[in-house]
């Protein structure tokens, strides 16, 4: 009986002494009061006073390419300017590929344009007091003026605005290269805002990726659409059947599309360039 006691009261003891063991090294081990690290930013003008980059531009116009001259202000703020080459569209224009020649054709197309801003603008970094170097947010805007050159999508041959498509009377699409001798000049104003990230700790190694939205304006518009189309008679048939002409046997034509003033897109820029 006496043995039995003591095997049953030996272990509840040993399991006693270590909980107690146990309790008295945690009241002597003090955790140290936890230190708040100040976070502060690198300054950009502590090294750095100019720079250059090489843009990349991807929106509903298509792909732009530029040159951007930046110039340190102050310890997070830059200024900077930009020279670029966009291409210029209307956002409702739908591509479609002849199945037989391969050829792109966009409907009531009337006219190609090209758009050569040149702007002035500034940036300031974000939340450098949370964020580390690895990471620079910032925010940016710029504007300036804007030239645009435009140059008819087919061979108007009849300079009626519109592009005939009869088995007798046929107006081709010029393609890329051509047309460009009946071209004119288009001036206006462009501008830009953009939140971006510059991502790398050296700061001299430039790579940033910017989201924004890019416009232009042109006081005097730009006749991207076709102006016209044909006056069409009421009743059943197709289209071709419908159409109206004059006692000289020349179509008859009325409004359509009116020349444009504002073009607006959103906007992914890629920089790649140096600090110095």
């Amino acid at each position: 009986m006496k043995n039995a006691t003591i095997q049953i009261l030996l272990p509840l003891l040993t399991f006693i002494l270590l909980f107690v063991s146990t309790q008295q090294a945690t009241a002597q081990v003090e955790e140290p009061p936890i230190r708040e690290g100040e976070r502060v930013a690198t300054n950009l003008n502590d090294n750095y006073r100019a720079g250059i980059g090489f843009d990349v531009l991807v929106s509903n116009f298509g792909l732009g390419l530029g040159g951007e001259y930046r110039r340190v202000l102050g310890s997070q703020t830059e200024g900077y300017a930009v020279l670029r080459f966009n291409n210029l569209r209307d956002v409702t224009e739908q591509t479609f590929t002849d199945i037989f020649f391969g050829q792109q054709i966009v409907p009531n197309k009337f006219q190609r344009a090209f758009s050569f801003p040149v702007m002035l603008g500034f940036r300031q970094r974000l939340f450098g007091d949370v964020v580390q170097d690895d990471y620079r947010f910032f925010i940016s805007a710029g504007a300036g003026p804007v030239a645009a050159f435009s140059f008819p999508y087919f061979d108007d041959r009849n300079d009626n605005g519109y592009r005939e498509q009869f088995q007798n009377y046929f107006e081709p699409v010029n393609d890329i290269f051509t047309g460009w001798s009946e071209g004119e000049w288009h001036w206006g104003a462009a501008g830009e805002i953009k939140f971006g990230m510059d991502v790398g700790r050296n700061f001299a190694s430039v790579t940033s990726i910017e989201f924004g939205y890019f416009f232009n304006y042109y006081p005097n518009g730009i006749q991207m659409m076709m102006p016209k189309q044909p006056d069409l008679r009421e009743g059943p048939g197709r289209i071709e059947e419908r159409f109206q002409f004059d006692e000289d046997g020349e179509l008859l034509l009325e409004p359509f599309f009116d020349a444009q003033r504002w073009f607006g897109t959103p906007q992914i820029t890629l920089t790649f360039g140096r600090l110095w």
